[in-house]
C-alpha cells in the first residue's frame, strides 16, 4: 500500500489516460505517416558542423544494446531513427556527445552492465538517455533520476527525447506503433523483425512481462511489406523476434502460420528465414503447418523452444502453463518429422522450491535429448516479480546445480557425425576472432569457412572436414558454384533501412521533399515513423 508522501507515478505506463489511442489505434493510424528529417543545410564531406549554439541533429550517438533479439530490434529501429533524424551513430563511445543505453531485466547482471555503463557516461561527461525494460519497468529507481527515459511502448520518439537530453531537458513520452525504419546492421548480418510486442504468459520470474504490458501484435501485411523490402535492400537473412512468437496474432485474429506462409512468399532464392523463441503451449495448435513450414528449403530447421525445467512442480510453480510432456511431444514431434531439426532450448537452475528430485528430471531431459543449443541460466531473483518472494534455494547450491548442468552439456559432441558431409551453407558474418566467415546450413547450425570476400552473402557448399561443441569447419567444394542470392546490392552499415521506396534512388531529405511536392502524404509531426 503506497503512502501518502509516495508518488503516484508507479510505472511510465501509468501516465496513458482514457483519452489516449490504444496501441491497436496507433498501428492502424500510421499508415500514411513517413519521418520528418531535419533540413539542415548540407556540409561539405568530412566538414563538421561547427557553432557556439546547440543544435540538436548535429551530434553523434553511440547506441548500447543489451538482451534479447527483441531488445536489439527496438535499438536498430532506435538508431534509424536519429539517423534519419541527422544524427551520426558511432561506435566508439568515447567520440558520442550522447549515449542511449537500451537494458535488459531479465538477469540481475544485464542490470548491473547497464547501471555501471550510467555511471562511466557520467564520468565521461557524456548526455545519456536509458531506454528498454529496466526504466519501463522501475522508472522511479535511484540511479535513473535526472536521466532521460525511453520506455519500450516509446521508442518511435526517441528523437525527441534526444533532442531534449542534449539541450539538457528531461522528457518521457508515450507511444506504441509499428517500427519499420531502423539502422542498416553490418552489411550482411540478418535483419531482426519484430512480430509484437509482450506476451500472454504471466511467469513468475519474468520482468519483461511487466515493462512490456499485454500481446499487441502487428498486421500481416505491414511485416510482409517490411520483408520484401528488406530483401530489396539487400537482407540475405531475416531473424524474426518477439517474447513469444508462438503467440503471435491471437490478439488480431490471426496465426503464426498464416503470417509465416505470406513470408516465405517473399523470400528469395538464396535467402533465409530464422523463427524466434515460442512457448510450447501455442506451437502445440500447430504442429503440423509447423513441419511444412520448416520443411521450406528458404526456412532454417531451427526452433528455439524454452522448457525452463522438467520438473512439472518447478514449472507450476513458474507459471509455465505446460507440463514437460508438452515439451517433449513438440520436441519429438518435430524431430520425427523434420528430420536434423536444431531444437534450442533454455533451463533455470535453482528456482525457488527447486528439489534435488526435480533437478534430476532437468539432467534427466538433457541427456536424452542432448540438446545442440542450450541457455543455462543461474536463478536470480528480480524485484518485484513473485518468484523474488519465494524461498530461495541457497546460493551455492544454485551455483553447483549450474555448474553440473554444464558439465553435461559440455559431455557430448553433437557434430561430430556430420565430418565428411556435403552442406549447402548461407555465409553471413564474420567469427569472433576474425580468422573465419560464419556460414550457417539448413538446421542453423554453425559452420567456419575460409575468409574470402567472394563468400560474403552467398550460398555456398563445403565439405565438413572439423567438429567442435559449436561449430563445424568447412572446406569449399572446388568448381562448386557460388549462389549470390536474388536481392539487391545491401545498404552499407549505418545507413537508414526502411524507407518507402517510391521516388527512386534518392537522398533521405530528397525523398521526403518529393512526397511533399506530389502530395503523396500530408506533413506529419516530426519523428513519426513509418
Amino acid at each position: 500500500m503506497p503512502s501518502a508522501c509516495d508518488s503516484l507515478l508507479d510505472d511510465i505506463e501509468d501516465m496513458v489516460t482514457s483519452h489516449d489511442p490504444t496501441p491497436h489505434e496507433r498501428q492502424f493510424a500510421r499508415r500514411n505517416i513517413v519521418p520528418r528529417p531535419r533540413r539542415h543545410q548540407l556540409q561539405p564531406a568530412g566538414e563538421e558542423l561547427q557553432t557556439d549554439s546547440v543544435i540538436p541533429g548535429t551530434q553523434k550517438v553511440w547506441v548500447r544494446t543489451w538482451g534479447c533479439s527483441h531488445n536489439s530490434s527496438d535499438g536498430e529501429y532506435m538508431a534509424g531513427q536519429l539517423a534519419a533524424s541527422g544524427y551520426k551513430i558511432t561506435e566508439n563511445p568515447s567520440d558520442a556527445d550522447l549515449w542511449l543505453l537500451n537494458s535488459c531485466t531479465v538477469k540481475n547482471p544485464a542490470e548491473d552492465h547497464f547501471r555501471n555503463s550510467i555511471k562511466k557516461a557520467q564520468e565521461q561527461n557524456k548526455k545519456v538517455v536509458v531506454a528498454g525494460c529496466v526504466p519501463q519497468a522501475q522508472p522511479r529507481t535511484d540511479y535513473l533520476r535526472e536521466l532521460s527515459i525511453i520506455g519500450v511502448q516509446q521508442i518511435d520518439r526517441v528523437v525527441e527525447v534526444v533532442d531534449e537530453a542534449i539541450k539538457v531537458f528531461r522528457h518521457v513520452d508515450i507511444c506504441h506503433t509499428y517500427q519499420c525504419v531502423c539502422i542498416a546492421p553490418d552489411v550482411y548480418d540478418p535483419l531482426f523483425l519484430s512480430l509484437s510486442h509482450s506476451c500472454l504468459n504471466a511467469c513468475t520470474y519474468c520482468k519483461t512481462k511487466h515493462a512490456r504490458g499485454d500481446l499487441a501484435s502487428y498486421p500481416i501485411e505491414e511485416l510482409v511489406e517490411r520483408a520484401r523490402q528488406s530483401f530489396q535492400e539487400g537482407i540475405c537473412e531475416i531473424w524474426l523476434t518477439s517474447e513469444d512468437t508462438g503467440a503471435y496474432g491471437r490478439d488480431i485474429g490471426t496465426d503464426l502460420p498464416s503470417l509465416l506462409w505470406e513470408l516465405v512468399k517473399e523470400i528469395p532464392e538464396g535467402a533465409m528465414l530464422r523463427l524466434g523463441m515460442t512457448n510450447p503451449p501455442y506451437i502445440l495448435e500447430h504442429l503440423e503447418e509447423m513441419v511444412r513450414i520448416l520443411q521450406h528449403p528458404r526456412v532454417y530447421a531451427f526452433l528455439h523452444v524454452p522448457v525452463q525445467s522438467a520438473s512439472d512442480s518447478v514449472l507450476m510453480d513458474m507459471k509455465r502453463e505446460y507440463c514437460c510432456a508438452d515439451f517433449r511431444r513438440v520436441t519429438d514431434f518435430l524431430q520425427e518429422r523434420v528430420p536434423g531439426i536444431t531444437i534450442a532450448t533454455d533451463i533455470i537452475c535453482g528456482f525457488p522450491g527447486e528439489t534435488e528430485e526435480d533437478f534430476e528430471q532437468t539432467m534427466e531431459l538433457v541427456r536424452q535429448y542432448c540438446f545442440p543449443s542450450l541457455f543455462i541460466n543461474q536463478f536470480y531473483p528480480r524485484p518485484g516479480t513473485p518468484a523474488a518472494k519465494m524461498e530461495q534455494v541457497p546460493a551455492h547450491v544454485k551455483k553447483q546445480r549450474t555448474k553440473e548442468l554444464s558439465a553435461l552439456f559440455h559431455s557430448y559432441k553433437p557434430y561430430d557425425h556430420k565430418i565428411g558431409e556435403r552442406q549447402r551453407v548461407l555465409v553471413t558474418e564474420d567469427s569472433f576472432d576474425s580468422q573465419y566467415y560464419v556460414a550457417h546450413n539448413k538446421f542453423y547450425e554453425q559452420v567456419l569457412v575460409p575468409k574470402k570476400p567472394e563468400f560474403k552473402g552467398k550460398m555456398i557448399e563445403v565439405d565438413i572436414y572439423e567438429a567442435g561443441k559449436h561449430y563445424m569447419k568447412g572446406r569449399p567444394v572446388e568448381d562448386a558454384r557460388v549462389f549470390t542470392p536474388s536481392i539487391a546490392q545491401p545498404l552499407q552499415k549505418g545507413q537508414v533501412s526502411g524507407l518507402p521506396q517510391l521516388c527512386g534512388a534518392l537522398s533521405f531529405r530528397d525523398h521526403w521533399l518529393c512526397q511533399l511536392s506530389s502530395h503523396l502524404c500530408p506533413p506529419s509531426p516530426r519523428n513519426s515513423k513509418i
